[in-house]
């Protein structure tokens, strides 16, 4: 009974000491029916002692029976029930925790540049030309770049291939001129060829090939132009491990220029001589001169022919024609397996007569030259050079490539096969 008072009592006036106080300081806030209002109370301009004497009606609480009664709002509840931590020196301080997280965060970025720009490998090869640039030696002439053998550059004697170590060669001719800012739109082409439309196409080439690296090996190109005759160029390679110093292959080769429309052979432009003639080095060739004449094959002179040799898309330069390292690919095709499981090649000279397109079908013809005639040495012998002549053809009879070989056994660097490598386990 007292609470359902009390509830009344909170909406509805009831009789009693409180109400009478109430009906008074209405009284004198204002007396009348206009100021009576939907609510019963209509706003009026008051003095200030007015609202104080409101103000304090307002706050002031009910009694049931002598007891204040109050009422709470739902916000007034959820403060009173959640939890509060004692107001302490440390709970009072400012939230820093996103700023101590960005102080974090740069102060591992700045500690990830310098780890990289102190990091020292365990093998100093391993910087060596780091991202395959190269650069312009101090004698301003001679090119320099490095490149490291990889995995899927090693063949079944777990040596780099030729062909790996002629697109070395191919890689630091280009990067060459364009490192003495010479590169125009063509493969190797220098502004004043470009509009001409005249790009170099090589006629000679001759490698000797001390030693083949093995894989994670490095090794250090050197290059350098020279003139050849009137209407040549030659330019010659110097390729060294990069560890030891040693010698791994030495090559030189002569360049003619031929005009990219009408496929012609072309004199060098005065404007040309004048781009490239300053970076000529005055000094011989790497390699003499082997000026033996190159006989030429047909189908009876020839002691293995492989016929059906196609160029891929893949084998297109940008001048689109047949990039010279495919021609020694294709020659190698039809040595004999016996020659290619027991030797190595040493060294090759060949003489490119025609360009190869992408419809053109081909024909690879090799004799062999040795006391059998079959590639073979006798068994226990200290091991015997091997030459070979080889003939690159159309199918029509035109010659691409003459070319000459030269192998040594294996065993003599040491570099017999060893077997195929175990599978690693997982």
């Amino acid at each position: 009974m007292v609470a359902s008072m009390a509830a009344a009592s909170a909406f509805f006036p009831v009789p009693s000491s409180s109400s009478a106080v109430s009906a008074k300081a209405s009284k004198a806030i204002g007396e009348g029916p206009e100021n009576l209002g939907v609510r019963g109370i209509v706003a009026k301009p008051m003095s200030v002692s007015g609202a104080m004497e409101v103000k304090a009606q307002a706050q002031a609480l009910p009694k049931v029976n002598g007891t204040k009664v109050g009422l709470k709002t739902e916000a007034q509840k959820v403060e009173e029930d959640s939890p509060t931590a004692p107001r302490t020196f440390y709970n009072q301080l400012p939230d820093w925790s996103f700023l101590f997280a960005a102080i974090t965060t740069i102060f591992l970025a700045a500690e990830k540049q310098f780890t990289l720009i102190d990091w020292k490998p365990r093998r100093p090869d391993m910087l060596a030309d780091a991202f395959g640039l190269g650069k312009i030696m101090p004698d301003g002439l001679v090119f320099r770049q490095n490149f490291s053998i990889r995995s899927y550059e090693i063949g079944a004697d777990r040596t780099a291939s030729i062909e790996t170590l002629m697109n070395h060669l191919q890689e630091t001719a280009l990067n060459h001129v364009r490192s003495v800012g010479l590169l125009g739109d063509g493969f190797g082409s220098t502004p004043e060829m470009s509009k001409r439309n005249l790009i170099w196409v090589v006629t000679k080439m001759q490698v000797l090939v001390e030693k083949y690296p093995s894989w994670e090996d490095v090794v250090e190109v050197d290059s350098w132009v020279a003139p050849s005759g009137k209407n040549g160029m030659r330019r010659d390679w110097h390729v060294r491990d990069y560890r030891t110093g040693k010698t791994v292959l030495r090559a030189t080769s002569v360049w003619v220029m031929m005009n990219k429309q009408t496929r012609r052979l072309s004199k060098i432009p005065e404007e040309v001589r004048a781009e490239i003639g300053s970076y000529f080095v005055d000094r011989d060739p790497i390699i003499e001169d082997d000026s033996r004449k190159l006989a030429k094959l047909d189908d009876s002179t020839a002691d293995y022919v492989r016929k059906g040799l196609t160029p891929r898309w893949g084998d297109l330069d940008i001048n689109q024609h047949v990039n010279n390292v495919k021609y020694i690919s294709w020659i190698i095709e039809s040595a004999p397996i016996s020659i290619l499981e027991s030797h190595e090649l040493a060294g090759m000279t060949l003489e490119y007569r025609r360009e190869c397109g992408k419809d053109s079908m081909l024909q690879s013809l090799t004799a062999v030259d040795d006391d059998d005639g079959d590639g073979s040495t006798p068994e226990g012998s200290p091991g015997a050079s091997i030459e070979c002549r080889h003939l690159l053809r159309l199918e029509c009879g035109a010659e691409i490539v003459r070319g000459r070989t030269e192998w040594r056994p294996k065993r003599a660097q040491g570099l017999q096969t060893k077997g195929p490598l175990q599978a690693a386990t997982v």
